[in-house]
């Protein structure tokens, strides 16, 4: 089965080929350090010369190297030679992405690793970057943690069918290798180690059979997914979900990194069942009958999302609809021929929700294939 690759750079490719004993170069590691956690445009001219240096050096040395030593200068590429057993041109049909912090020497070293990987035939090496990963603040790696999560949940785990996730967490930093573990936990077919010394044998962690327990989740559907929509909450109104699920963004209750990636393994199935009923929105018989008509589950998650949504957007401009005529998603507009001002917007290209405002409420009528919904709104 092809394979999908997830591995975490660090940086020790670029700080191995400091020359410690040359007096010029003596002061170089402190100086990478120090800026450790800057991007280019932060980092100092001075730093940005080192970098640039130990660049050349390292691609060199990976280009007239054999694989023993190779696997002795990278981390993240002995996992890789591990799981392919060195035979590299095993993986031409996988799908390798390469995950570096938003650092200038993150990029540096994950730039190296890419196109050293493509010269060797895995030409399907891609490198991404959640924006503000550091471990510069709490604050900036929370960030950067939350923004990888919601890559992993729109690019990698739709391939899960297709393709074995697999997480090579040789290389990295602690931090983010922690992180990692757990989260693979939920969404990675296997974790690979390499036991460190001259035989680097691979050490590969299945999936754990890990179950949430959706009854914790289920009286708070609504704030969840409220929240995953975009919503924040006084620390009242979230007061009896588990301080772990939560976290503070703008002085408002919000997701913390765990409360998304918990959410993410037990929304499909909330969400999929009966009509939430969510703030700013009401719904009459005649939607309720469509909504409970849909047999797809998909389609119901998607509803219930596009409806959290509506009802932040609502609640955040006080149920003025001009915030939903504006969203470009949701392009809500009257019908022209409607005496009652009777209007719609999407739910995708060919779904609408017809719907009239009142008194800072949306009352929402039909739901379906938007001809069917134009007919008879």
């Amino acid at each position: 089965m092809r394979r999908v690759i997830i591995s975490t750079i660090g940086t020790s490719l670029l700080t191995n080929q400091i020359k410690r004993s040359d007096h010029t170069e003596k002061d170089w590691y402190n100086q990478l350090r120090d800026y450790a956690n800057f991007t280019l445009e932060n980092t100092s001219k001075e730093v940005v010369v080192i970098i640039e240096k130990l660049k050349i050096r390292a691609i060199e040395k990976l280009k007239y190297s054999l694989i023993p030593q190779i696997r002795l200068a990278n981390a993240e590429l002995n996992g890789i030679y591990g799981l392919y057993k060195e035979r590299l041109q095993e993986g031409q049909q996988d799908i390798h992405w390469l995950i570096s912090t938003d650092t200038a020497q993150g990029k540096a070293t994950a730039e190296i690793v890419k196109e050293f990987l493509r010269e060797k035939g895995l030409v399907n090496t891609s490198i991404y970057t959640p924006n503000r990963l550091s471990t510069a603040t709490t604050e900036a790696f929370s960030e950067g943690i939350d923004n990888l999560l919601n890559w992993l949940q729109k690019e990698v785990i739709p391939l899960k069918d297709s393709y074995r996730i697999c997480f090579n967490l040789v290389g990295s930093f602690k931090s983010l290798q922690g992180y990692l573990n757990t989260i693979g936990m939920f969404h990675a077919h296997e974790i690979i180690y390499i036991f460190e010394g001259k035989e680097s044998n691979l050490i590969k962690i299945p999936r754990l059979p890990i179950k949430v327990d959706e009854s914790q989740i289920e009286p708070y559907v609504v704030q969840f997914a409220l929240m995953d929509a975009g919503a924040g909450f006084s620390l009242s109104e979230v007061a009896d979900i588990s301080e772990a699920l939560i976290g503070e963004y703008n002085s408002k209750k919000v997701l913390s990194t765990w409360g998304q990636l918990i959410w993410n393994q037990c929304k499909t199935n909330l969400l999929s069942q009966n009509l939430l009923i969510f703030p700013k929105l009401h719904y009459e018989d005649n939607f309720r009958a469509d909504y409970n008509r849909i047999r797809d589950k998909k389609e119901k998650v998607q509803l219930q999302e596009d409806l959290a949504k509506v009802s932040n957007l609502l609640s955040e401009s006080n149920g003025n609809t001009n915030v939903l005529k504006e969203h470009p998603g949701f392009r809500y507009d009257k019908y022209t021929n409607s005496n009652d001002d009777v209007a719609h917007f999407r739910v995708s290209k060919s779904l609408r929700i017809s719907c009239i405002s009142a008194n800072g409420i949306l009352i929402l009528r039909r739901y379906g294939k938007e001809p069917e919904v134009n007919k008879n709104p």
